[in-house]
């Protein structure tokens, strides 16, 4: 499953690159600004860094990011929506489901009546943290699609 999902034209691809430069810069003259600014420590930068890491743990562990972005793209879904788009195995999936819940990614609506039924929406952080991850889905495979986009 190395190929990308979604093959991009030269001229879309040029449009998306555009786009994330522009961002990327944005970004990082941001950073700076800021770390000049309140005369932030690479130590101070080093400590937030390190409180993130429960969040990259569990954002990096398998299924995690698939899950987030099934739903990007889905909007809701259940619970036997996300195992047959997934191919996940029950457990699995209500294991992923409940750690991302926890860590506040998605969530878990309870639609009650005959039948119950339980229907899985992105929170805002959730929807944040798949789009800032959309480059690096798109970096990983650039390389390999651009030798194919002539």
């Amino acid at each position: 499953m190395n190929t990308p999902v979604v093959a991009l034209s030269a001229e879309f691809r040029k449009l998306v690159e555009g786009q994330m430069d522009r961002t990327i810069q944005g970004i990082e003259t941001t950073f700076f600004a800021i770390m000049e600014k309140q005369k932030v420590t690479p130590q101070e930068v080093k400590d937030e860094i390190d409180s993130l890491q429960e969040n990259f743990t569990v954002l990096f562990q398998k299924w995690s990011l698939e899950i987030l972005y099934t739903l990007l793209l889905k909007k809701t879904s259940g619970f036997g929506g996300l195992k047959k788009v997934l191919g996940v195995n029950s457990r699995t999936l209500s294991d992923k489901l409940k750690l991302l819940q926890l860590h506040g990614y998605l969530e878990r609506n309870v639609q009650i009546g005959p039948p119950l039924r339980v229907a899985y929406t992105l929170s805002v952080k959730g929807k944040n943290t798949v789009l800032l991850a959309l480059p690096l889905l798109y970096y990983s495979t650039a390389s390999s699609a651009a030798a194919v986009v002539v």
